[in-house]
């Protein structure tokens, strides 16, 4: 699978699995620009360059890279990052949003501003991006967004402002999805799994040895090849997430299960048939309503 031609943006690309993504994407053809504010994990500023350093291995080993350290928090950074895809290379037809901060904290302590921080960089960057690049991808005719996830959002204790914001980074994953169907847009969402500097900043909170295992078993050079596909033009899905780690590649769903139906529902007979409503014998994933909008003021009364 080659990418000669192609034009990506990845943000978050000067360490971890990111810089795996721009190396892999290289490798393959693609022009890159490398996205890094090098922030701390975070997200203090440093006065790191990793995004100069990630291009600079790419036009070592015979690739095409530029590097920015604009911020995908604000929509000029978003804005002024897809302009030096477009002033560097004349398209764009990749994006990968990997950029990310990380910490941990007790939800009844933790300040707002941490909260607001999550969602910044997580959430809205990956929504300004997404808009600043649209108009490139639908232009491109084979336009791909890779969003990032996390395990975390399912609920991980200590992480309840990290795994909140990429619960959102999901909704935007499916809506875009939606959003891209007619215009041949595919967009998708890679959790990962690898040892990073992120595991490096839990470590406390993880079993001994745990952290070096991950650094061991799981590089991020093996998340790379997911997202690699999922950004390629032969890439068919849209709307999913694809769990990575160590090698191993799984579909995350959310699913719906038989539940029960009574015409005369009460408390009661939720509490009474509540093992039936919770058990996923025979669920059912739910899929994209890759259909036009419900009207204004409309409803779906199977949310």
């Amino acid at each position: 699978m080659r990418f000669d031609g192609k034009v990506a943006v990845v943000t978050g690309a000067g360490r971890g699995i990111g810089r795996a993504e721009a190396l892999l994407l290289a490798r393959r053809g693609a022009a890159v620009v490398v996205c890094d504010s090098g922030g701390t994990v975070d997200g203090r500023p440093t006065g790191e360059d990793p995004a100069g350093a990630t291009a600079d291995l790419i036009r070592s080993s015979g690739g095409t890279a530029v590097a920015t350290r604009e911020s995908v928090a604000t929509e000029a950074g978003a804005q002024a990052i897809v302009a030096v895809a477009l002033e560097s290379f004349g398209r764009l037809d990749i994006l990968l949003n990997n950029a990310g901060i990380f910490s941990t904290g007790d939800f009844e302590t933790l300040p707002a501003e941490e909260f607001r921080a999550q969602i910044d960089v997580h959430y809205f960057g990956s929504l300004f991006m997404a808009r600043a690049a649209w108009p490139h991808l639908k232009r491109s005719g084979a336009g791909r967004v890779v969003n990032t996830v996390s395990a975390a959002l399912w609920g991980v204790p200590g992480m309840l402002h990290y795994g909140s914001a990429k619960g959102a980074v999901l909704g935007l994953t499916r809506n875009l999805a939606v959003a891209g169907h007619p215009l041949g847009i595919k967009v998708n969402a890679l959790a990962p799994g690898a040892g990073t500097r992120m595991v490096d900043h839990n470590g406390d909170s993880l079993p001994p040895g745990f952290a070096e295992h991950m650094k061991a078993s799981m590089p991020p050079g093996l998340v790379a090849p997911v997202a690699a596909y999922l950004a390629h033009e032969s890439c068919e899905i849209s709307g999913e997430v694809l769990a990575a780690s160590g090698g191993s590649v799984a579909r995350m769903v959310v699913v719906k299960t038989a539940g029960v139906r009574d015409p005369d529902l009460t408390p009661e007979v939720v509490r009474d048939r509540i093992g039936q409503i919770m058990d996923t014998t025979g669920a059912a994933v739910r899929e994209l309503m890759a259909r036009p909008s419900v009207p204004r003021g409309g409803g779906n009364d199977d949310e």
